[in-house]
């Protein structure tokens, strides 16, 4: 009998993506196991492809199969646990195998093939992740005369090893190593390359946590549940009731009994702030998975997390797959947020995985938030999770005052600007005082639409359904959608010659009327044009909370989880084009955005005031989030969803269609609902409800068009049979070729 490996392949189509058996060499046969990375010959071709190991067999039926090329070392292979999660990816999003597996392993532990002499083999995508660490081993010999470079490498290292990078800041030349390691004065070894993740050092705080006495409760009955079994708490509390000081108790007595800590935050913005915190209180205990690392960055954190050196890590989405063996609490702050949810295949929810996770490793999975989701609400007061809440402030903070400002009043009065005469002055009254205010507008750019005055036409993206943006500094239009630009910004409308005018306002337009009318302040601007580079968020926080600033201007990166005492006004610009937006979820973001960034203000002794600029200032939604008041916009929210059938009530899995004939798309859309439903006829007790098709509210994005169906389900295993069975349906009657397809189970943006 001959051993076989039956091996998932990258870049399968959901038709193809099935298991393929084949034969495990001699050579090879100690390193192929499940879980290990491989490379395979595909196809007619035998195309070199990458490949995954889900099971090993051994069989005498061996004539048709082809032979695995090479094998990863075992370090590389998949843990068990790490490989459940494959399979559970797998299941509940409907994605390849082979997209499960790039998922849970960041990009610079997967491998690639290579042409070598021997045939087809593995390298890793990272392969510069290294460098050269030198030791001092013996005495610089007297006789020939040690040049002065010699003099000064001999002594460097007099106090340890140092590697080639901190040498060569010394002016120490590899040529002058090597050759000393030649003598055998040195030694020399590979080392992981030293990765510095802060802009500036993080020094410990050895201050104990003081804890109120209200969160002393929430902390006692939380702690009580880091027992070794599985559970699941939300923890509510007003802004500023301290909950991060109750995660960090939190992660110590997890520490203290041996286990390691997971937390996550939903967006990069509030990474830094969260990684100064568990620093200062951990030091290099702490290791750090996000999307803005780089590639040797998040594969060296990767490494120190896999080999045991980190038993804390903290970051955005995909840290929920880090490879922690013996998780005891995992954290998900501000649980609310969409980031969560992964919009590129797979499409998985961190709060599902984490489940996932904390049920495999008997752990405390504690969501937290100002304005939980209502979802993760109802959950709780059903008793499917534990509700703990802190209703005060920590210090006893007062809520900040509201005041609502009617932008009606504001234009019969003669004022266009983008900044309300009752803003204007409240922000001088903080000028004078010395105070410091942030001003949330979540549309970056300078304008929004260029309208022609002749023929009235709004100046679109020539591949998707949206209007171009003006952005002044650059002196051109771009697509927020697809990046495609329009420089220099025309002053004619392409159809007709009539003149364009720009119109609205964004983030560049808004600080260059704070600069007008504030020229002795200095203002920061904070969206994803300022924020590009490496370090940004850190650098730019930082250089706020020093107080070299005075207004904070941003998108809403700046409205949630920032902690700054000088802050005492908090302006609201723009909050009604989402109060009017799409979707089941478009009250919910808005009263969650504006209860976030509200809270932002008075978190320390001074107190603090809000003001929110809308066209609808009796709003129930904005009248209640200007109180804080969450548990009467859940009672009015849940009612709404009950009624209409929309989550909790409900799940719902969006089928986007996308293609580049609208026609095509429309009809593959109407096909897939026709045999779901002809599926389902079959199916007893399998509850459905279909709309559409419809297009998307950005119909063509990048010349594609995009059409969705609205499925309302219950996401059991019987709904997920019959979804694998209509995908292959779907593939079967060869509509892949009109359309592709992709599913969501965790979408609420476009419905």
């Amino acid at each position: 009998m001959a051993q076989t490996a039956q091996i998932a392949v990258d870049n399968a189509a959901f038709q193809f993506d099935k298991l393929y058996s084949y034969l495990i060499p001699d050579r090879l046969a100690h390193r192929v196991r499940p879980g290990s990375m491989v490379l395979v010959p595909f196809g007619r071709g035998s195309r070199p492809r990458m490949g995954v190991v889900l099971g090993l067999e051994d069989t005498d039926n061996t004539a048709r199969l082809k032979t695995v090329f090479d094998a990863a070392p075992e370090s590389s292979r998949l843990t068990p646990e790490l490989l459940e999660l494959v399979y559970f990816l797998k299941d509940r999003t409907f994605c390849t195998w082979y997209e499960a597996v790039k998922a849970v392993i960041p990009y610079g532990a997967q491998y690639q093939p290579v042409s070598t002499p021997e045939g087809p083999r593995l390298q890793k995508k990272l392969v510069r992740h290294t460098e050269t660490e030198y030791t001092l081993a013996a005495p610089l010999p007297q006789k020939p005369k040690p040049g002065p470079r010699q003099l000064q490498a001999a002594a460097a290292l007099e106090n340890g090893p140092q590697t080639a990078s901190q040498l060569a800041a010394l002016g120490i030349t590899r040529p002058v190593l090597e050759n000393m390691v030649q003598k055998g004065i040195l030694t020399s070894r590979q080392v992981d390359k030293a990765t510095e993740l802060s802009a500036k050092p993080i020094p410990l705080d050895s201050r104990p946590i003081r804890l109120s006495d209200e969160q002393q409760q929430v902390f006692d009955g939380l702690a009580a549940r880091l027992d070794g079994k599985p559970h699941a708490a939300l923890l509510h509390g007003v802004t500023a009731s301290g909950k991060t000081l109750v995660f960090l108790r939190l992660i110590q007595q997890t520490l203290a009994l041996g286990r390691q800590a997971l937390v996550l935050v939903p967006e990069i913005g509030l990474t830094p702030q969260m990684i100064r915190r568990l620093r200062q209180t951990f030091g290099s205990r702490v290791a750090v998975q996000h999307s803005a690392l780089s590639n040797t960055e998040r594969l060296l954190q990767w490494n120190e997390i896999q080999n045991g050196g980190a038993d804390i890590v903290v970051g955005t989405r995909s840290a929920v797959f880090a490879p922690l063996e013996n998780i005891g609490l995992i954290v998900i702050d501000e649980e609310q947020e969409h980031t969560y949810h992964s919009e590129s295949s797979p499409r998985y929810s961190a709060h599902e995985v984490a489940r996932q996770r904390a049920a495999a490793h008997g752990a405390l999975l504690l969501l937290a938030s100002a304005t939980p989701s209502i979802e993760s609400y109802y959950t709780a007061l059903q008793g499917r999770y534990e509700l703990f809440e802190l209703k005060r402030r920590y210090g006893d903070h007062p809520l900040p005052k509201v005041e609502m400002v009617d932008m009606r009043a504001e234009l019969s009065a003669g004022n266009a600007t983008s900044l309300s005469a009752a803003l204007r002055r409240e922000i001088g009254a903080n000028l004078a005082a010395g105070q410091q205010t942030i001003l949330l507008l979540n549309r970056r750019g300078y304008q929004t639409v260029a309208m022609c005055t002749d023929c009235g036409q709004v100046l679109k993206c020539s591949g998707c359904s949206v209007p171009m943006v003006y952005h002044k500094a650059e002196g051109k239009l771009l697509c927020h959608y697809c990046g495609h630009t329009i420089q220099p910004a025309p002053a004619q409308c392409p159809e007709c010659g009539g003149r364009l005018r720009y119109t609205g306002f964004g983030t560049q337009r808004v600080e260059e009327e704070l600069e007008a009318a504030f020229p002795q302040a200095r203002v920061l601007r904070m969206d994803t044009d300022t924020t590009g580079k490496k370090d940004a968020h850190e650098i730019l926080l930082g250089r706020f909370a020093a107080g070299e600033y005075d207004i904070l201007l941003g998108t809403q990166m700046v409205a949630k989880g920032l902690d700054f005492e000088k802050v005492t006004l908090v302006g609201v610009l723009g909050i009604d084009q989402m109060l009017f937006a799409q979707g089941f979820k478009a009250y919910e973001t808005v009263f969650s955005l504006l209860t976030q960034v509200v809270g932002r203000g008075g978190r320390a002794d001074l107190p603090g005031r809000a003001l929110v600029q809308t066209v609808d200032p009796d709003n129930p939604i904005l009248q209640l989030a200007a109180r804080q008041d969450y548990r009467a916009f859940y009672d009015q929210e849940i009612a709404f969803r009950k009624l209409g059938l929309y989550p909790p009530f409900c799940a719902i899995c969006m089928a986007v269609f996308t293609g580049e004939k609208e026609p095509e798309v429309v009809a593959a859309a109407s096909r897939f609902a026709a045999l779901a439903a002809q599926l389902a006829k079959d199916r007893q007790g399998l509850p459905l409800r279909i709309l559409g098709p419809a297009p998307l509210s950005v119909a063509m994005v990048n010349h594609q068009y995009r059409y969705k169906l609205t499925i309302k389900c219950r996401p059991d295993r019987a709904f997920r049979r019959l979804i694998n069975d209509l995908l292959a349906a779907y593939a079967g009657e060869g509509l892949c070729a009109r359309a592709s397809v992709a599913l969501d189970m965790h979408s609420d943006a476009d419905l």
